[in-house]
């Protein structure tokens, strides 16, 4: 059942599972996937904590304490979730040894509700969780809004491994780049080892086409329902000749010789959406060496079982995913748009989940009081 997971690795994609609970810890269902389905990864943001929080009782003797102690809402979010991030990093040790730190790796993100603020708040949320987990493998997601831009930049040129999340469109993503190249030529004036730092950037697929088709069906003709489910893989394939433009530039290749690992593209946000597209679409049309896919269980189960994994599907396809983008303009997608609105919502939706995460936590303190 995992020989399609094999493949995948085999053609040089790094499985991450997105998603983690106590209970899956607990259980020792993360030393599983590990062992049985070549996950070498982990990632989280602030949905995937809020139903974790909301199921089960493998938080309560936590709970317990931080009430007895009189813990305020907020750090008790934090105590929590470094908990977990923590065990996840551990679990994920032998891998991240094995591979000299490119894999192995588990995030957790700034708190979103900082995504529009300044960048001063988030390289500060930033050094806080860094020191919380406390363990080289992990990765501080970082939304990729034009004021967090510097952040990342900032907490690069620190030695704070990142994750850059939220990434919708090319022009950000060519700016995600720029700040990432930028980080690692500081850290490396400042004398830190480049090989300790990792990043990835997290570019976001399904919701694209979710959004775009929308705008399609609502446009009607028979030009624009032809480019349904078409659109998210033409810009993540886009995205990636963005990336080898870049790292076959003079800059990247100074920072190479000097210890440096590549910013690899992470694909998220894989799950289908749609129950019309094949539901392993976003994996199999995905695949080209040095990238990381990250799935729910759901669509690593679905890739295991039935994906087609047979070569890379990204550097051969770049004209095609032109012609795409180029007919979607023609029937009238304005781009610029939805990019626009998908990083809004983007935001949004994060905020609502920290909120719902706030008050669960802060619920269950009472209760445990």
């Amino acid at each position: 059942m995992s020989e399609n997971l094999k493949r995948l690795t085999d053609q040089g994609v790094s499985i991450w599972l997105d998603d983690i609970s106590r209970e899956r810890l607990r259980s020792g269902n993360l030393e599983a996937l590990v062992r049985d389905k070549h996950v070498v990864g982990v990632t989280s943001n602030p949905t995937i904590f809020a139903s974790a929080l909301s199921k089960g009782d493998a938080y309560n003797g936590q709970l317990r304490d931080l009430s007895v102690r009189g813990v305020d809402v907020g750090e008790a979010v934090r105590a929590i979730t470094t908990y977990d991030i923590r065990w996840a990093a551990d679990v994920l040790r032998p891998v991240f040894d094995a591979t000299g730190g490119v894999d192995g790796r588990v995030s957790i993100e700034v708190d979103p509700r900082l995504a529009t603020d300044t960048a001063e708040k988030t390289v500060a949320e930033a050094r806080a969780l860094w020191w919380l987990v406390d363990r080289p493998n992990v990765h501080i997601k970082i939304p990729a809004t034009v004021e967090s831009l510097p952040a990342i930049t900032q907490a690069l040129s620190e030695g704070i491994s990142v994750n850059v999340t939220l990434i919708f469109s090319l022009e950000r993503y060519r700016a995600v780049l720029e700040a990432w190249l930028t980080g690692l030529e500081r850290a490396k004036a400042a004398g830190l080892d480049l090989s300790k730092i990792e990043s990835v950037a997290s570019f976001f697929v399904s919701r694209f086409d979710t959004e775009i088709d929308k705008r399609l069906e609502k446009i009607g003709t028979p030009e624009a329902l032809e480019l349904r489910g078409k659109a998210a893989i033409a810009n993540a394939r886009l995205a990636f000749a963005a990336y080898e433009e870049v790292v076959a530039g003079p800059r990247w290749e100074a920072l190479k010789a000097a210890g440096a690992h590549p910013q690899r593209p992470l694909w998220a946000s894989t799950g289908v959406k749609n129950p019309a597209y094949p539901d392993t679409m976003y994996v199999d049309q995905l695949v080209t060496a040095g990238t990381v896919n990250t799935m729910p269980e759901k669509t690593l189960d679905a890739v295991a079982d039935h994906g087609a994994i047979d070569g890379d599907t990204v550097r051969s396809r770049y004209e095609e995913a032109w012609d795409t983008m180029a007919a979607l303009k023609q029937v009238g997608v304005d781009y610029d748009d939805v990019v626009r609105a998908l990083e809004e919502e983007g935001v949004d939706k994060f905020i609502v989940s920290w909120k719902e995460l706030l008050t669960t936590v802060e619920s269950e303190l009472a209760k445990a009081g």
